[in-house]
């Protein structure tokens, strides 16, 4: 079994904002693949279905961004599903909106989602797509900026960037990560 996950805030006062582009892949991969989100435990809404007979289950952990490795945890312990089976999908400061990064491992930076699922895997060493989102502008408090929705200019680019990412989902589920890695970051 994959484990697809998006990180993001539960809430509606959290929906389209950029900390919550995680949540918006796995929304296009429910859609795509006609996995509705219908089971709520593990601290998280998921759904399982198949895809290319390949068995998914799309995760969007509700314990908020700073938690969210909890809820990871939870699915791999219960489902006994190999970290190699895993991506996780968020949001990225240091690209610009409309990129993504594919990576096999790498720090959380100031991420706190990715410090939660790092502290609760046990290893930096986890297939990702970091999702730009640009800084703030000079003034401007980051956590502000995370929480706060995308400016009208860039609405086209976002969709464009979640359809992308979903791509690259699907991608994985027939090829192996470290090519998707290479065909998405080129």
């Amino acid at each position: 079994m994959k484990l697809i996950v998006g990180l993001g805030n539960p809430g509606k006062q959290y929906e389209n904002t950029r900390h919550n582009i995680g949540f918006e892949v796995i929304d296009e991969l429910s859609k795509r693949w006609d996995i509705p989100l219908n089971y709520a435990k593990f601290k998280g809404m998921y759904g399982i279905g198949h895809w290319k007979r390949q068995k998914v289950l799309l995760l969007k952990p509700l314990t908020y961004m700073n938690l969210s490795g909890e809820s990871i945890r939870a699915v791999i312990d219960y489902y006994q599903i190999d970290l190699e089976d895993v991506l996780i999908i968020y949001d990225d400061l240091d690209l610009p909106v409309g990129k993504i990064r594919l990576r096999q491992k790498g720090s959380p930076g100031g991420h706190n989602g990715i410090k939660s699922t790092v502290s609760h895997l046990g290893t930096q060493v986890f297939n990702r797509i970091r999702i730009g989102i640009d800084r703030p502008a000079a003034g401007m408090s980051v956590p502000d900026y995370v929480l706060g929705k995308f400016r009208p200019e860039e609405q086209a680019i976002v969709k464009e960037t979640v359809i992308k990412s979903a791509d690259a989902c699907e991608a994985w589920l027939d090829r192996p990560f470290l090519q998707v890695m290479n065909d998405y970051n080129s």
